[in-house]
């Protein structure tokens, strides 16, 4: 399970990551809302722990921009605004949980065990964006209402793009999420033309966007 840490405070940002480390979670810290922004850009998270001040920007401002860009990861706000005020405007814009500062280890395990229960939960079994729809159960992709053939493989890259539907993915992410070790990316290429193919033809505008030197976007 992939976690985000957002704590700008060096012992706590360190001690939150060290013990999710241990508990075998793969954990990615950062420190402000550039980097936050840039994490989350990269892939995407099983969960998000968010504290609030922020030095370069305060937190609440970074989860209404994420909803509203539709990243719809789980965030935990972690915060020591702990008024009924504060967790309720938390909760109204966007986060999933809130935990008051300070905490134990041990709570802050279970209000993430929680909410990891709860979004496996609701994970959707059919994916729809725009005129393509998907079933993950079925294994089938129809465009238009009509079938489209895909290969495992293609299938597989088409699953990627509609679990982070508008987001940016790099080459790398991509690749190393379909073909796990394989350093040549070229062959990504390959794929992405063949679903270009495959779901483009019948459609007035690209499905996809290609970002030059960075990857590509479900549009």
């Amino acid at each position: 399970m992939k976690v985000l840490i957002v704590e700008d405070q060096p012992r706590l940002g360190q001690f939150l990551k060290q013990g999710l480390s241990e508990r075998a979670y793969t954990v990615t810290w950062a420190q402000t809302c550039g980097e936050a922004r840039d994490a989350l850009s990269e892939t995407g998270y099983d969960a998000i722990l968010l504290d609030l001040s922020l030095p370069d920007g305060d937190g609440l401002q970074l989860l209404c921009e994420w909803r509203r860009n539709g990243f719809n990861e789980p965030v935990l706000i972690l915060s020591a605004r702990d008024t009924v005020e504060d967790r309720i405007k938390g909760l109204d814009l966007g986060a999933d949980d809130y935990l008051p500062k300070p905490f134990s280890f041990e709570e802050l395990l279970a209000h993430v065990r929680s909410l990891l229960r709860r979004q496996s939960a609701v994970k959707q079994a059919v994916l729809e964006h725009r005129s393509i729809r998907l079933d993950l159960m079925g294994h089938t992709v129809h465009l238009h209402e009509q079938p489209v053939d895909l290969t495992s493989r293609e299938f597989a890259l088409l699953e990627i793009f509609m679990q982070n539907a508008g987001r940016i993915l790099t080459r790398s992410y991509i690749s190393e999420s379909i073909w796990p070790g394989l350093v040549d990316t070229n062959l990504l290429d390959v794929y992405m033309s063949r679903l270009r193919t495959k779901l483009e033809a019948s459609n007035d505008a690209p499905v996809f966007k290609t970002l030059r030197g960075i990857g590509y976007q479900l549009v």
